[in-house]
């Protein structure tokens, strides 16, 4: 009686099995699956957890960096170099930091690619790019300083003497420096952006008219 139910376990499992194995042949043979995104699979095979949303991850990253280089080249080299030297020196740090880590993260971020091109003010991936990069960032810098600048006159203060000279000055410090170089590149994006679609639906409506 025994020997008859261990026959009978042995042959349902083996059963079992087959019929499993059948199932995973067929779905490994199947032709005409569809495909699935790089983009669903995370999906589905990602852990259910908090998660920081894209665009909070890409404005911390930028901001960070920006802050990052106010304090190890502006503080950090500010005894050293001062006026055109100093602003020379911080453009191409920005720019190289820009174009070696701050893009390099965003696309690190990335499910599909391209996809945070859209943050970015120069999107090739060329050597030549970090040129670009550092151009950007002196127009970035210039608009940073202009804005402390009008803040000092606005609020009564002489900007054109030193800072330890002149009480209630509002000084360069990593944390507002990275907030105001973070809100010009937002807003610079955000226009180029705005004139591409511009420009876009003009040459699409063009197009139409056309045929």
């Amino acid at each position: 009686m025994a020997e008859k139910k261990q026959k009978n376990e042995d042959r349902s499992a083996a059963s079992y099995y087959n019929l499993k194995t059948d199932a995973v042949e067929r779905l490994v043979n199947a032709k005409d699956a569809p495909e699935v995104s790089d983009k669903e699979i995370r999906e589905y095979t990602a852990k259910r957890k908090f998660r920081l949303p894209m665009w909070l991850k890409i404005v911390l990253v930028k901001f960070w960096f920006a802050g990052a280089v106010c304090y190890f080249f502006l503080w950090g080299l500010g005894i050293y170099l001062h006026g055109l030297d100093l602003m020379l020196v911080l453009a191409i740090g920005l720019g190289l930091v820009t174009d070696l880590m701050v893009n390099r993260f965003l696309r690190n971020f990335e499910t599909e690619k391209g996809e945070n091109d859209k943050w970015m003010m120069v999107t090739v991936r060329k050597f030549w790019s970090v040129f670009l990069n550092v151009l950007y960032a002196a127009v970035l810098l210039y608009c940073v300083f202009q804005t402390y600048y009008t803040a000092n006159v606005l609020m009564g203060v002489n900007p054109n003497v030193d800072s330890t000279q002149e009480e209630g000055m509002l000084g360069v410090e990593p944390i507002l420096f990275g907030l105001l170089y973070l809100g010009f590149d937002i807003l610079f994006i955000f226009v180029k952006r705005t004139l591409i679609n511009i420009f876009r639906d003009a040459r699409e409506k063009a197009a139409g008219t056309r045929k």
